[in-house]
């Protein structure tokens, strides 16, 4: 399956650059022989369409690059910050949840912490992504998400503009940000043990 993007860095003298996908996603090393038989030399800004491709380290690439006969807007680094809104949104129920059933103290903490933290590691993949570096699993950033670490990773999404594009790892990001949030009501409510009474009343 074809793809479209933007030449946005090339070295002609080592005869490599880089493809930004239109999707937002990281750069895609390219390397001349990639372009096929053309007779001009690649120049920076010009609409391609590529596929992906794997180095031999299994790194992904553009691969099989043509010139494309549409113009390409990649998507903009100010991109919707909307989504932001949940994190204020959690922390004013957070504190409801708190005056109303006081909660351990090491609680928020713990959701700051895991935020800081997997705001880190998602800069570190980001900056791998880059470099052509190995690269952190994909299930070790949902795990951080589902470990009250999801309010960084939503913030490292947007700001970094990382991990922000993918629909499979999306689906997958905001399933770890329901079942988080639904233990945290379970946990820091009467609602489990209602739900409890019920089921033995």
């Amino acid at each position: 399956m074809r793809q479209q993007g933007q030449l946005t860095q090339w070295d002609d003298a080592k005869g490599y650059g880089f493809i930004s996908p239109a999707s937002g996603e990281a750069k895609l090393f390219v390397h001349i022989k990639d372009f096929g038989l053309r007779a001009e030399r690649p120049l920076t800004g010009e609409a391609l369409t590529y596929e992906l491709g794997q180095d031999a380290q299994g790194k992904r690439r553009a691969v099989n690059v043509r010139v494309s006969k549409v113009a390409v807007s990649v998507r903009p680094a100010h991109k919707s910050l909307s989504s932001l809104y949940l994190i204020p949104a959690f922390a004013a129920f957070y504190l409801t949840c708190h005056l109303l059933w006081p909660l351990p103290a090491g609680l928020w903490g713990a959701y700051m912490a895991m935020s800081l933290a997997t705001f880190i590691v998602y800069a570190g993949d980001k900056r791998a992504a880059f470099k052509m570096q190995a690269r952190v699993p994909e299930r070790t950033l949902h795990v951080l998400a589902l470990a009250c670490g999801w309010p960084g990773a939503l913030l490292a999404q947007q700001l970094l503009r990382h991990k922000s594009a993918k629909p499979a790892f999306l689906r997958r990001f905001w399933l770890t940000v329901g079942i988080n949030v639904l233990c945290f009501v379970l946990l820091a409510t009467p609602l489990l043990r209602q739900l409890l009474s019920v089921l033995q009343g």
